[in-house]
């Protein structure tokens, strides 16, 4: 399942803009966070597609929705896509998203605001940062055409995925991965900016990678071995 979420959206058009093109792709999953006023302009815009603003859900913050939804794996869009240096904005193109992507359970495409898009503290909920490559002249796309891009690279594959017969590692099995390098990362005695860096790292690489459950039990095994030496030490 693949909900599309819009976080705190400007103008109810664009939330009907978003919910025409979520249909053109087959998308019917709309979630709304702490949005502006519905007003007759959203289903106006939406065209053909009034029915996923009627059946839309509405939260108050980005975490809210990804707790009380159970999401399995986060997508966060933007334009603004950093480099080495800038951790938490790294990011793939759609098309690398969508090649990769073989993920079974609640998937999470969020796109920010019109005018300022994800703040770090959202886009570091995000399990994986996708941002598309524009002209440098006006980089910044309106929501409704971002959200055509992703969705066309998505929707291009959607009979190959998922992968049969590769059992995606669950958030669980994710989490216990996370918490293991955490361990590892604390005995290490990185200064505390170098810690958090350190484990962002890990995080968007396994985000990235796309395991299997399987994959999962080795590392985690493998990790809590290298814990394990370092408490002998």
């Amino acid at each position: 399942m693949i909900y599309v979420v819009f976080v705190e959206p400007e103008t109810p058009g664009n939330i009907g803009f978003l919910a025409r093109t979520m249909k053109n792709f087959g998308l019917s999953d709309l979630v709304l966070i702490n949005p502006c006023e519905i007003e007759n302009d959203a289903y106006y815009k939406a065209m053909h597609a009034k029915e996923v603003i009627t059946n839309r859900r509405t939260y108050d913050s980005l975490q809210d929705f990804i707790e009380n939804e159970g999401i399995d794996f986060t997508v966060g869009t933007t334009g603004e896509a950093g480099g080495s240096y800038n951790v938490p904005r790294i990011a793939v193109t759609p098309e690398q998203f969508a090649e990769a992507l073989n993920v079974t359970g609640k998937i999470a495409v969020v796109f920010g605001r019109e005018g300022d898009g994800l703040t770090n503290k959202e886009i570091s909920l995000c399990d994986v940062v996708v941002s598309i490559p524009t002209h440098e002249d006006y980089p910044i796309l309106n929501i409704s055409h971002a959200a055509a891009i992703v969705f066309y690279e998505l929707f291009k594959k959607e009979k190959s995925y998922p992968v049969e017969e590769l059992e995606e590692a669950s958030t669980i099995e994710k989490n216990g991965l996370l918490d293991c390098m955490d361990e590892i990362i604390e005995k290490l005695g990185y200064p505390e900016h170098k810690s958090k860096n350190a484990s962002l790292v890990f995080r968007r690489i396994i985000g990235r990678a796309f395991i299997s459950g399987r994959e999962a039990h080795t590392l985690k095994g493998t990790l809590r071995r290298i814990n394990k030496r370092l408490i002998e030490k």
